[in-house]
């Protein structure tokens, strides 16, 4: 039953990383074969069970990579995909009992399993392509405030992993204590950020949060104030958001996004690319309204 394997997962929450792997290699085939039994919703459970079939090779990938009992995102990450796992044996009962609240609420339910193991999939694939898992680190904390002891080369490139990885309120916590990081220590986070960093924290920018768009336009008019990575946000398309947040966004989130169109524009050439993504009208009505006139006339003149 179902209760069995929350119940183990529940004693499970101070285990080693090769506890939590063994547990969830187990929930794999106990999923498997609930899900097949299952007769109902058959094209949802059969795009449920290509995912479950994916996971066992993703798991060995991950274990087998010589920093994995040392990296907290690993066990983080199998305790993610045991959820997954056993949220899957539940419906796959539910199904099988026909005891659920409607077919419309099942369906619901099963697309946001699917879109949970989908995840999964790209976060074991994410923490092997960052390259995070060479660093040995011990445990970050995404919520508190920030001592010089916390602050190292190896705790830092796990806080940019951590922008590409989980669900949104994850990466929410991670870009709140990457700002915090870097109001103390900005030298040490541009001296680690990457390409694919600088392109994820341009994803936070279309976010559906309002606080995660805010947040993610302040940490890159940080990056671009200091002048290290310019090319590399335009070119991974930090434009076109940033107009948007100019056109609609919160007041924080607009001061921010034009702050940095108006330092991005230097480049005659970004210049013209801001201009062709329909920047002049939204930056004129800002100025027109007396938001950021000083910054912004230089741009629109």
């Amino acid at each position: 039953m179902v209760e069995d394997y929350g119940a183990a997962a529940a004693s499970f929450d101070a285990s080693s990383t090769e506890e939590w792997l063994l547990h969830a290699q187990k929930l794999v085939p106990a999923a498997m074969s609930k899900a097949k039994e299952v007769k109902v919703f058959p094209v949802k459970w059969k795009m449920i069970i290509s995912k479950l079939e994916q996971i066992p090779s993703r798991l060995s990938d991950l274990s087998s990579h010589p920093c994995f009992s040392k990296n907290a995102l690993c066990k983080e990450q199998l305790q993610s995909v045991s959820k997954s796992l056993e949220e899957a044996i539940e419906l796959a009962e539910l199904c099988l009992k026909e005891k659920y609240e409607g077919k419309l609420r099942m369906q619901s339910d099963l697309d946001a399993l699917a879109g949970k193991l989908d995840l999964n999939l790209k976060d074991c694939s994410l923490l092997i392509k960052t390259g995070v898992l060479g660093e040995a680190t011990l445990p970050l904390m995404v919520s508190g405030s920030v001592q010089d002891s916390d602050v190292d080369f190896a705790s830092i490139k796990e806080l940019l992993a951590r922008l590409q990885i989980g669900n949104l309120e994850a990466k929410q916590r991670a870009l709140e204590k990457l700002y915090d990081v870097m109001k103390e220590d900005e030298k040490n986070v541009l001296a680690v950020l990457g390409r694919s960093n600088v392109a994820a924290l341009v994803q936070l920018l279309t976010a559906t949060s309002p606080r995660i768009r805010e947040k993610a336009a302040t940490v890159i008019c940080i990056l671009v104030e200091s002048g290290s990575c310019e090319n590399w946000l335009v070119s991974e398309g930090v434009l076109p958001p940033l107009i948007r947040l100019v056109e609609s966004g919160s007041a924080a989130g607009k001061e921010k996004a034009t702050v940095s169109l108006q330092r991005l524009s230097m480049s005659a050439e970004t210049t013209r690319a801001i201009v062709g993504h329909g920047a002049v009208r939204p930056l004129i009505e800002v100025c027109q309204t007396g938001d950021s006139v000083s910054r912004l006339q230089p741009l629109v003149l």
